[in-house]
């Protein structure tokens, strides 16, 4: 909401141009409330406190249908793989916890448990998307996350302690996906079968389930492994970016 309404104001020709509305002269008061309804909205997706609770309870109520620190080249780059990355491997990861939900009509890990014996399928995929969001090497989430640590390496805007600094921060999160999202997959999936549902009323992925979560993997994998195709389609765009914003 916050966009469009950036995009809309005090123009008769409504944009999402980000130098056009970055120019576009804004009323105090309704800098204010942006800037407020941003930093709740942020606050929200970081997961600060004491919002940290409210964006596991919105993915959990939404359907699954509708559901960086170095201004160099190689860091930006990085940080836009890093967005689409994101955007392939979380949709994948919705679509299959909602296609999972359709089947055992459960929501709660402590209530789960063999879930990969009738639906090896979903299983699979699943398993698959969660390395790549680990950033296992060779696929685009392992790519978009070396781009942006070199970027804060080779940095020349930082002095090398902020550098370790971030870099440390950065490296807590690494640790940290691993550990939530292998401890999900073991509850789910791995040792006794604890839900009441039984063997005839559950089924695994059909045709077009499956088509819909191959054609997503194959994104992630294609970028991980033709990384310099995929980087030479916004090259332009990004030393465009840094040249007219970080560089005058």
């Amino acid at each position: 909401m916050g966009v469009l309404g950036v995009g809309l104001y005090g123009s008769n020709e409504p944009t999402l141009n980000f130098e056009t509305s970055i120019n576009q002269s804004y009323h105090v008061a309704l800098e204010i409330i942006f800037y407020i309804g941003f930093l709740i909205a942020f606050a929200v997706k970081l997961s600060i406190l004491p919002l940290h609770t409210w964006l596991p309870d919105t993915h959990r109520e939404a359907h699954y249908s509708t559901s960086c620190a170095s201004i160099t080249d190689t860091g930006l780059s990085g940080a836009i793989l890093q967005i689409i990355s994101h955007g392939f491997i979380g949709a994948a990861l919705f679509f299959l916890a909602g296609t999972s939900y359709d089947r055992i009509r459960l929501v709660y890990l402590d209530e789960m448990g063999g879930v990969a014996i009738p639906m090896p399928k979903i299983f699979t995929m699943f398993s698959s998307f969660s390395m790549a969001s680990l950033a296992l090497p060779g696929m685009s989430g392992f790519v978009a996350e070396v781009l942006v640590f070199l970027g804060i390496i080779t940095s020349q805007k930082y002095l090398l302690m902020p550098k370790i600094a971030i870099t440390f921060v950065m490296a807590i999160g690494m640790i940290l996906t691993p550990i939530y999202l292998l401890s999900m997959s073991r509850q789910i999936f791995y040792g006794y079968k604890l839900f009441n549902t039984p063997n005839s009323y559950v089924f695994d992925s059909g045709p077009r389930e499956l088509f819909v979560s191959i054609s997503i993997f194959i994104s992630v994998i294609s970028i991980g492994m033709y990384l310099d195709f995929v980087l030479s389609l916004s090259v332009d765009k990004v030393e465009g970016i840094l040249s007219n914003y970080f560089y005058r």
